[in-house]
């Protein structure tokens, strides 16, 4: 699926709730059943390697991942916590006590909320059993996702566009389990500014599993850079790059005498999206960081039509297609234009999954 930074693109749960009495704020003891999952939060970072000394550039990557969650004392002797590691399963007990739920902490929504729900829930055993059926849930759905992502990812290999000895970068775990989104901000900014030394652009990549919080962590740091720091921030997505793609497969489909739709066998040939993604160009138009599209008739800016044009109904139902195979193409374009907008002293926030962000560079 489709990964926009700044935001989520999982599926949320809301809560619709009565006005409070006003002989009391303070809901019942736990019922019997409530729904959220039983994962916690790390972060990690990949630690920035010295700078170049003609740059003030500071590079830093941090990962959002599952972490254990510690079950209460008195549940059963079989109850499993679960993680987003490769070890996803581990025994643990550790004591809790109820936090009551107020009105007003439900009626947040935030991660304040969460962390509220899972502690007062914590003795309850029909809630520790539907949060390891829900944590099973997202951790296959990211499994389907990360498998499908890194069957995108070899073809780029085998094509030769991404090198097949690439070594990823080590990560640092940080973790930051019942912590607010600001407070994992601030951390990560201790980090990043202790590097960057007060001036110039720099790159912080944010990826993990589905609800660790990559999307609200981008919105703080965000925030945070430009009031606190006073930085130009922008928030790059990879999505805009596969809708470029797209649109460029399905515009020469159109253009072909042969091709009555769009044709994925004839249009997404080696040399095809070669020429396609040869039609993409970073820079400076108008002013600002952009992406034009330039060719096959085509002479667009992604800024200007990321809501039109991009999101045409040719373009969305063949994007799973193109993507699946120019994975590597677009890791490569989207590498680039982040390290320039980073030496051009802004700030870019990446969002996404680590098989692909593994391969923008510090």
């Amino acid at each position: 699926h489709e990964i926009q930074l700044g935001r989520s693109s999982i599926g949320k749960s809301r809560l619709t709730l009565p006005p409070p009495s006003r002989q009391s704020r303070r809901f019942p003891p736990a019922p019997s059943v409530a729904a959220t999952t039983n994962l916690g939060i790390q972060l990690a970072t990949h630690g920035p390697p010295s700078p170049p000394p003609s740059h003030r550039n500071n590079f830093t990557y941090f990962i959002l991942q599952g972490s254990e969650r510690p079950v209460p004392k008195n549940a059963s002797s079989n109850t499993i916590a679960y993680s987003a590691t490769d070890d996803r399963s581990t025994s643990s007990t550790a004591s809790t006590t109820n936090m009551p739920l107020t009105y007003e902490i439900l009626s947040e929504q935030n991660a304040t909320t969460t962390n509220a729900i899972i502690e007062h829930y914590a003795d309850n055993a029909e809630f520790l059993a539907l949060a390891k059926c829900e944590g099973d849930g997202i951790l296959q759905r990211d499994d389907e996702d990360a498998s499908k992502l890194q069957k995108g990812i070899d073809i780029a290999k085998e094509k030769g566009v991404l090198d097949p000895n690439f070594v990823p970068e080590e990560y640092i775990s940080i973790d930051v389990l019942g912590k607010s989104p600001g407070d994992v901000a601030d951390e990560i900014l201790a980090t990043v500014r202790k590097a960057e030394g007060g001036g110039g652009g720099g790159v912080v990549v944010l990826c993990g599993l589905s609800g660790t919080g990559k999307g609200t962590t981008v919105a703080a740091l965000k925030e945070k850079l430009e009031k606190e720091d006073e930085k130009q921030v922008v928030c790059w997505s990879n999505g805009n790059i596969f809708r470029s793609v797209t649109l460029l497969a399905v515009t020469w489909c159109e253009q072909q005498a042969d091709c009555d739709e769009f044709d994925p066998a004839k249009a997404l040939t080696k040399e095809n999206l070669a020429s396609f993604v040869g039609m993409l160009e970073f820079g400076k138009f108008n002013g600002k960081f952009d992406t034009k599209i330039s060719g096959l008739g085509l002479d667009l800016l992604v800024s200007e039509v990321q809501n039109t044009e991009l999101k045409a109904p040719k373009v969305s139902k063949n994007i799973p297609t193109v993507a699946e195979v120019t994975q590597g193409e677009v890791v490569l374009f989207a590498s680039d234009a982040v390290k320039k907008m980073g030496e051009d002293g802004i700030f870019v926030l990446l969002e996404g999954r680590e098989q692909t962000v593994n391969y923008v560079r510090t």
